[in-house]
């Protein structure tokens, strides 16, 4: 796996795909710049080499060329991060694109329009690839947010540099914390899913059945997996249709040793709203009308016992409706559990939308091991696929 450790990038202009997809608020000020901070480490490195990054991006869906997508409103945002002047230009290819990078000296930095006020971009094309090649000498893949797309700048244009092109730190971080999760982790491995749907999982939990030896099910998924079984679940949240799925998935976990955990009790409420009465019920005892929305006492104090046993873990989706602060009190005591295993050596993996809102929202960033920042990109890797963006440079 080649990384930016393999080259030196003296007088050399690398063409850097970064994921600087971050939200801005109605001012077109940046809410969040994780993402930026994310890259950082990959850029400093090229320029204190005396190299020069041409930065490309994309930011939201725009339907041809919108001003409010343009990356022109990250610009000073980027600026302020790096610590180093930002030239912006408004355009990604062609003539002044191409213009632009020559000038470019060695410890400057070029931030490119965004990429998909082209259509080309999304559609792989391989001769807006080849236009965006000529912008520089070493191609650099530091998006893993848009790694599993094979879009021209994250996988096409990879071609146009047989010899010259790597990871990101970045980007070979989030490789290297997915393989320590699927193959090179210590046991035992415990994976934590949770999350609203067992349909958006399923691919994940068949996948990683072969690697882990405990598997919590939280949040409400779980209901369908105790309706299956028989239990009463009152108005919770189920998808019928996938019962049968639900029952499969635990005959495969039995049959592979995987020790599945299911919560015993939930905090039920009469209606889905913060001020809704409550009641702490058996999850399999919900009464008509009342629906589970958090885990119970009992199943946090049961899956605290397994997270501090296990050695690597990963964790992907929230035990309740953590954005309702009444019933966020079991992902907090997860995010806990997780932070006290970490702390005594475990290596925990935070991935996913909502488990990253809920570690960010709940100050867990620093007490975890590593938190991806590419949501479906984290998903398709934890299934088992080969990201294209990710491809493109081993070959």
């Amino acid at each position: 796996m080649k990384t930016l450790n393999d080259y030196n990038f003296k007088n050399k202009k690398a063409l850097i795909r970064v994921d600087f997809n971050v939200p801005l608020n109605e001012q077109f000020e940046v809410t969040d710049a994780t993402r930026i901070v994310s890259a950082k480490p990959t850029i400093i490195k090229i320029l204190e080499e005396n190299g020069s990054c041409i930065l490309m991006s994309h930011l939201g869906r725009p339907k041809g060329v919108e001003e409010k997508y343009s990356l022109k409103h990250i610009a000073q945002t980027v600026q302020d991060i790096l610590g180093v002047e930002v030239k912006f230009i408004d355009e990604c290819v062609g003539e002044k694109a191409e213009t632009a990078a020559a000038n470019l000296e060695p410890g400057q930095i070029l931030l490119l329009e965004n990429l998909r006020f082209h259509k080309e971009e999304e559609a792989g094309d391989k001769g807006f690839a080849e236009q965006l090649s000529r912008l520089g000498d070493i191609y650099v893949n530091d998006a893993f947010g848009t790694a599993h797309r094979a879009h021209a700048s994250t996988t096409i244009v990879a071609e146009f540099f047989p010899n010259n092109k790597c990871f990101g730190y970045l980007l070979a971080q989030e490789i290297e914390s997915i393989e320590k999760v699927m193959k090179t982790g210590e046991k035992p491995v415990l994976a934590v899913l949770g999350g609203a749907k067992v349909s958006s999982k399923i691919t994940i939990i068949e996948n990683i059945l072969d690697k882990v030896d405990h598997l919590i099910i939280g949040g409400g998924m779980s209901f369908t997996f105790v309706k299956a079984q028989g239990g009463k679940i009152g108005n919770s949240i189920c998808e019928d249709d996938k019962m049968e799925l639900a029952l499969d998935i635990l005959k495969q976990a039995k049959e592979k040793n995987v020790q599945v955990h299911i919560p015993v009790d939930v905090v039920a409420a009469d209606k889905f709203s913060n001020d809704a009465n409550t009641q702490i019920v058996d999850i399999d005892k919900i009464p008509d009308g009342w629906e589970g929305v958090d885990a119970g006492p009992k199943s946090v104090a049961i899956f605290h016992d397994i997270v501090l046993k296990s050695k690597t873990i990963l964790w992907n989706g929230p035990l309740g409706v953590f954005e309702m602060e009444n019933f966020a009190k079991g992902t907090i005591a997860l995010g806990n559990s997780i932070a006290e295993a970490t702390k005594s050596g475990a290596f925990s993996l935070v991935g996913g939308g909502d488990s990253v809102a809920a570690v960010k929202q709940f100050g867990f960033e620093d007490k975890v091991s590593y938190v991806s920042t590419g949501g479906g990109a984290m998903l398709e890797s934890l299934e088992g696929k080969t990201l294209p963006g990710i491809a493109a440079i081993l070959e």
